[in-house]
This record gives structure tokens, C-alpha cells and sequence, in this order.
């Protein structure tokens, strides 16, 4: 009679100890499928989010984006302040000088993340020039951006 009891125990022990050690491998599917807020693909595809420095001529570097604090990064955009850096190339690039513009950073047009790793990314920056800019530029500029 004992071994029958112990042995029921034992059996009414294992049902719930079955059910709760199947339960946490629900748990990582569901944080798998959160989304998260589009990054920013430098000139070699890597992933940033929140940038203090960025190039934005990616065949020469002759123009960068340096100090840059963001002050807005979600699912639509991404907003912040910086400089930027830009060669005047006089008399040509190798031998120009860099000369600094304070902007507006905004990135938009996020992809829906279904290229590549599927992470989504920013697919368009825009520039505003709030102090001075460079030689025939508009106060406001849009690139395309990598990816």
C-alpha cells in the first residue's frame, strides 16, 4: 500500500513539473517576434543605432557627420543635432580642408525589414544647415542612404 502511495504521489508530482518545464520555450518565440526600431547602415552595412559619428561620403569620407546627439529614434525617425564635416577640396581633395556646418539630422523612410537580415533601417537623411553652409548647397539636403 505504501509503494502505491508514493508511487501516485510521485505521478501527480511529474504531471505539473512536465507542464512547467515546457512552458519557458514559449517564452523566446515571443520576444523574437517584438519589433525594434529601424537602425542605421553605415558604408559597410553594419548596424548602428544612435551614432555620434557617421560618413556620409562613403567613396572618399570628404563629408562625415561628427558630434551628433539624437534626441529622437523610433519606428517613423530618427532626429538629432550635429556638424558637418565637409572637404572643400581646394585645390583638390587630398589637399582640402575640412570646414564645419552645424545641421539638423533627420533619417526616415524605414524599410519594412524584410531585406537582408530583416532588420529594418532608415533608407533616407536629410540635412539642414542651421549655421552657414557649404559653397552652392541648399539650406536643406536629402541622400539616399546605403542598403
Amino acid at each position: 500500500m505504501r509503494a502505491a502511495v508514493t508511487l501516485c504521489a510521485a505521478a501527480a508530482l511529474a504531471v505539473p513539473l512536465g507542464t512547467a518545464s515546457a512552458a519557458p520555450s514559449a517564452q523566446p518565440a515571443a520576444r523574437t517576434q517584438q519589433t525594434q526600431d529601424p537602425v542605421l547602415l553605415d558604408c559597410s552595412g553594419q548596424p548602428q543605432i544612435g551614432p555620434e559619428a557617421y560618413v556620409l561620403a562613403c567613396g572618399d569620407g570628404n563629408s562625415r557627420l561628427v558630434s551628433v546627439r539624437w534626441f529622437r529614434w523610433d519606428a517613423q525617425a530618427a532626429v538629432g543635432r550635429g556638424t558637418n564635416a565637409v572637404n572643400d577640396c581646394d585645390p583638390y581633395c587630398a589637399a582640402g580642408a575640412f570646414h564645419s556646418y552645424p545641421v539638423t539630422v533627420r533619417l526616415d523612410m524605414p524599410t519594412g525589414g524584410e531585406q537582408g537580415t530583416g532588420q529594418s533601417h532608415f533608407t533616407r537623411i536629410t540635412l539642414t544647415y542651421t549655421d552657414g553652409r557649404p559653397d552652392g548647397s541648399p539650406r536643406t539636403v536629402t541622400y539616399p542612404l546605403p542598403g
